[in-house]
């Protein structure tokens, strides 16, 4: 007796078989639910995959192979690859199919009282109940109709087969909840699509619109690669250092950008930061002014997250900040040979500054301070015993400062200054990244300055530990690395060992040569080479030992390391005019690190180390400018959404026959009902209603 939606689609009367059966494939139930299941499996793709990354980014996580068959499958920006755009347009055709075959039958079935029901198909209904009265057929009908309407049903009186038929209804807005669900999911989706990038490629596919992927001032982009103020939707970022302004936003595209031109120029006065104790930020907010260009009104407002600036139909929200081009004074120290000359760099961060014929700086990045958690690090150089010397003495770099949001919870964490990152590129256009701390720290008890590198951006830093010296500076420790690298240091300081180390006797003459020879060939092993140096070095020249013999000349070839290289640096200062110095334990503390960064300077990898003596800060706003059509339109979608599932969850259609004949002695009634979902509420409606109807007036 109800009428509920059908799962089949609408069928069409047609010369051609084939199209009614894509039309009632559409717009069938199924086929919409199908088009669900494989949007949700999109939405986990686009969820358990980073979305529009950098390139290398995904070459380094999937490989080359990989990467190409992703990228032609749209993987990396799935909302708006061509097939999840297809999917979404074929949902909203499908469901506005079922609701324009169903909503028509709904709200038909919704006005109607079903008064052609029969006596002998309400004795067939499971609730029913028959009852006689005393009262006239008229008079019962008029008194159970009354009291239907209290109860709340709506009432028709019906005269038909010498009977009376009371029809009463109740909850007939619950087919409304079909309607509005429905609606929501089409009013949804069109309001997402306007926000879509749909409409930027009907201009690259109509108007000529082309991503710029060259370099340069936004202002030498061409027009092709522009968009006019009339776009319908966008959505891009804009940087403005302080006290600078921008009159556009870029879009960025998956082979470029685009430039979107606008209607105003915003000026940033002051950008406002504040952190949290863990180093997080707590709050930053910007100060604009905001002119426009066709009435020259000028806007003053603040921005802060979760507070956007709404001005001409255009949103200006806060995303995030970033360095503005801060000013950078540096020393450039030597990493390879026996070079000494220091020499000074300046730069500024979002621009490059040639350094030799070979490689060029590219500074990407200045923090003020660093908050980190100095007590996760631990010693790479604990010998675990059933270990290869290679093992042994190999040291792989691993020191990692956690960054301030993985440590929130940790009670360790220091500020440990600012810090500056550059990639040294080479000139066939290779280049590692580099994070250089300014100010010593102490890690492991010791005063060390942190020198990071790492090979992909999606690596973690590997940290380089530089110990320093009594005046809190690396100068020590660069003046020892020099003079490893020097031939004639090395066999001064195998010299200088050897006469340290044996008695002056007549008899230690060849002993005295020997050991220095040892002492020279352990300096020149531990200096290395291009393909190996350090411990690593070393670990491969005594594999060359039987292995028997091994572990007792790695304990020898050390202790004439450690000594030799005492004599290196104590050669190196008198060669630079200084005093050498006192043999304590604080001297034989810092040679001991001096050593382990000295044999990790092999993977630093940099021919040079780059120390910041000072900068000046200029800070940036990132804002993010969107223009939104489809925003209310997805507002209105929520609001359907809501009345549908309270209509489809809370309002109970109840549909109620009583059937009234005459009889001898007054008037005989037979009541049914029915409810297309029987819950406890509608059995104990049932009940209430067996007692009310029957009472005699």
């Amino acid at each position: 007796m109800s009428s509920s939606p059908s799962t089949t689609g609408i069928e069409l009367k047609t010369r051609r078989p084939i199209v009614g059966e894509i039309v009632e494939l559409i717009s069938s139930m199924r086929f919409a639910i199908a088009l669900l299941a494989m949007i949700a499996i999109a939405a986990i793709v686009g969820t358990v995959m980073k979305q529009g990354e950098a390139t290398n980014n995904y070459i380094n996580q999937f490989g080359p192979f990989w990467f190409e068959v992703f990228g032609k499958l749209g993987l990396y920006a799935v909302y708006s690859a061509w097939w999840f755009l297809l999917l979404m347009t074929a949902l909203v055709t499908s469901t506005s199919l079922c609701i324009v075959r169903n909503a028509p039958k709904m709200l038909k079935d919704m006005r109607s009282w079903r008064e052609n029901v029969r006596e002998n198909s309400l004795l067939n209904f499971h609730h029913k109940m028959q009852w006689r009265s005393p009262l006239a057929r008229a008079a019962l009908a008029q008194q159970t109709a009354a009291r239907l309407a209290d109860a709340g049903y709506k009432i028709k009186l019906v005269e038909k087969d010498n009977g009376t038929l009371v029809a009463a209804k109740q909850g007939a807005a619950n087919k409304f909840g079909y309607i509005f669900a429905h609606s929501a999911i089409v009013v949804i989706c069109i309001g997402g699509l306007l926000d879509s990038d749909v409409p930027i490629r009907l201009q690259e596919w109509f108007l000529g619109k082309v991503p710029f992927s060259g370099s340069g001032l936004i202002s030498e982009v061409p027009a092709q690669s522009r968009l006019g103020l009339g776009n319908p939707t966008f959505r891009g970022n804009t940087m403005i250092p302080e006290g600078q302004s921008s009159e556009s936003a870029i879009i960025t595209r998956p082979d470029g950008v685009l430039i979107q031109d606008l209607p105003f120029t915003i000026n940033l006065k002051k950008f406002t930061i504040d952190f949290y104790s863990t180093g997080m930020p707590k709050l930053f907010a910007s100060e604009v002014e905001v002119r426009d260009h066709a009435s020259g009104e000028v806007v003053k407002a603040v921005i802060e997250v979760n507070k956007p600036l709404l001005y001409k139909g255009l949103a200006i929200y806060q995303s995030s900040f970033d360095d503005g081009g801060s000013k950078l004074k540096l020393t450039g120290y030597p990493m390879r040979g026996g070079a000494t000359t220091t020499f000074d760099i300046a730069g500024e961060v979002g621009g490059s500054t040639p350094m030799t014929d070979a490689y060029t700086v590219e500074w990407s990045g200045f923090r003020p301070f660093n908050v980190e958690n100095l007590a996760a690090t631990q010693d790479p150089r604990a010998v675990a015993k059933g270990k290869t010397l290679e093992e042994q003495f190999a040291n792989s770099l691993d020191k990692h400062t956690g960054s301030a949001g993985r440590n929130a919870n940790n009670k360790d964490l220091k500020n440990v200054g600012p810090s500056v990152t550059y990639k040294l590129r080479d000139k066939t256009g290779q280049a590692r990244e580099y994070q250089n701390y300014m100010q010593p720290v102490t890690v492991d008890g010791a005063t060390v300055f942190l020198a990071g590198m790492r090979v992909n951006p999606s690596d973690q830093f590997s940290f380089l530990r530089i110990p320093a010296d009594d005046a809190h500076s690396v100068n020590e420790w660069m003046r020892l690395r020099a003079a490893l690298g020097d031939p004639g240091l090395r066999a001064a300081a195998a010299k200088r060992y050897a006469e340290r180390a044996t008695p002056q006797s007549n008899n230690s003459d060849a002993l005295r040569v020997q050991l220095q020879a040892s002492a020279d060939k352990s300096l020149t092993i531990f200096a290395g080479n291009d393909k190996a140096a350090g411990f690593v070095a070393i670990s491969q020249f005594l594999e060359k030992i039987p292995a028997a013999e091994q572990e007792k000349a790695a304990d020898v070839f050390m202790k004439i390391l450690n000594g030799s290289l005492w004599d290196l640096w104590q050669a190196a200062r008198e060669k630079d005019g200084l005093a050498p110095v006192s043999a304590d334990e604080q001297h034989a503390r810092f040679l001991q690190l001096a050593t382990n960064a000295l044999s990790d300077a092999f993977f630093y990898g940099a021919p040079v180390y780059l120390q910041l003596d000072d900068f000046t800060q200029v800070q940036a706003s990132v804002f993010q400018v969107t223009r939104s059509p489809g925003k209310n339109v997805v507002y209105l979608g929520c609001v359907f959404l809501v009345l549908g599932v309270f209509s489809m969850f809370y309002i109970r259609e109840r549909r109620l026959w009583v059937w009234i004949k005459d009889d001898a002695n007054g008037a005989e009634a037979l009541m049914a009902m029915s409810t297309q979902r029987k819950t406890l509420d509608f059995e104990r409606e049932f009940e209430t209603l067996k007692e009310k109807l029957p009472q005699s007036a």
